[in-house]
């Protein structure tokens, strides 16, 4: 009787992510500062969560304003046009 090998993993060790704001209080969150922003915002349009982007609370709660702020100037989209294709 042949035993079957049995693959195991190696545990993920994840590195606990750190608040970019915290850590180097010279950045301001500014809703002016467009660049800045967008690195905030996925492709599609959408403010990263927390849990991607490794800020904390506070600082999430101002990047929202910020970027809704921004929107609302037309400094950043509101969502992205996908062409159509075949019509």
């Amino acid at each position: 009787m042949e035993r079957k090998r049995v693959m195991t993993r190696k545990p993920l060790i994840l590195k606990k992510r750190v608040c970019k704001f915290c850590t180097d209080k010279t950045i301001v969150i500014d809703y002016m500062n467009a660049d800045m922003l967008s690195r905030f915002v996925s492709e599609r349009g959408k403010i990263l969560p927390r849990r991607i982007t490794g800020t904390c609370a506070r600082h999430q709660r101002e990047l929202t304003k910020a970027i809704k702020r921004a929107r609302l100037l037309a400094l950043l989209p509101f969502s992205t046009v996908k062409e159509r294709v075949g019509i």
